[in-house]
């Protein structure tokens, strides 16, 4: 049986119902003498109770656990802080859709305790790598668990972008943009987009154009190991933006070139015994 007895805590919101969650997820651990580590936004919130603080760095190290309180924003920020440690993830939903945070905040205690008996299941999840090139030159690497996006600024006006897929050009497109998603982030903006959605143990990755201007420019799945191209082509550009998992990594110019590949680590996440994953897709969107 899997033990679980460093446990961090992760959230990254202020609403009362995260409070008191967060409240009862650390009375629980603490009776059960789970040595309980919080990161800096949870530690505000509870100022009264002295427990450690640690950084990702800190949770990598000491942490054989972590949950994460709150939506799918808030694991996709755990996620980020345990993307380069073999830290599993278990998510209790505070948020909306809560298609990572399976765990709703009524069934804390029961789930948890399942959990701790090592009753449950463990569902590995490929992460993005991405690379910005300028003039040759590597510039900066980023990170992602959902989507690598490059879209245009606030001016009304489209990009241009070129698009390789293992170096043999795939199309030349006008558009609002580009999203390169992961089977786990194909529920999110990719599919706001009219992109597929994935079965998260898919090794595959689907890139999603953002209001092209030829209506023929479709979604495209590809082989998760693929890398994938993207050449800002539009001469008059005035900004482009990439994000990672809606995060504003840097502003692109004429010429840049992003690469994303698969990370060579993935996420561990800790879901219950009886996670279903078409059972979550009907019930987040109400499918019959």
């Amino acid at each position: 049986m899997t033990m679980f007895n460093t446990i961090a805590i992760i959230t990254n919101n202020s609403t009362s119902e995260i409070i008191y969650t967060l409240q009862t997820v650390i009375d629980y651990l603490r009776e059960r003498e789970k040595e309980v580590i919080l990161d800096e936004f949870s530690t505000g919130l509870v100022p009264d109770i002295n427990l450690p603080q640690g950084n990702a760095e800190y949770f990598g190290r000491n942490c054989d656990l972590a949950i994460a309180i709150g939506g799918d924003g808030t694991m996709l920020r755990a996620a980020h802080l345990l993307a380069d440690y073999n830290v599993p993830l278990l998510g209790i939903n505070r948020g909306r859709l809560g298609f990572l945070a399976d765990i709703p905040a009524n069934a804390v205690v029961r789930r948890l305790d399942e959990i701790l008996r090592g009753n449950f299941i463990e569902d590995e999840r490929f992460q993005l790598h991405c690379e910005i090139e300028s003039k040759g030159k590597t510039l900066l690497e980023s990170h992602a668990f959902n989507d690598v996006i490059i879209q245009k600024g606030n001016v009304a006006k489209l990009i241009e972008l070129e698009t390789f897929v293992n170096g043999n050009f795939l199309h030349r497109q006008r558009s609002d943009g580009m999203i390169i998603s992961s089977p786990t982030g194909s529920t999110a903006y990719a599919l706001a987009g009219g992109g597929p959605i994935l079965h998260p143990a898919l090794n595959a990755l689907v890139l999603v154009p953002i209001c092209p201007h030829t209506l023929s420019n479709r979604p495209v799945v590809i082989d998760g190991n693929n890398v994938v191209e993207v050449i800002i082509g539009t001469p008059q550009i005035d900004r482009a933006y990439l994000t990672c998992d809606g995060e504003i990594v840097c502003e692109l110019v004429t010429g840049d070139k992003v690469n994303i590949q698969k990370k060579d680590k993935k996420i561990r996440l800790i879901h219950p015994a009886d996670h279903d994953h078409f059972k979550i897709l009907r019930d987040k969107l109400s499918w019959g």
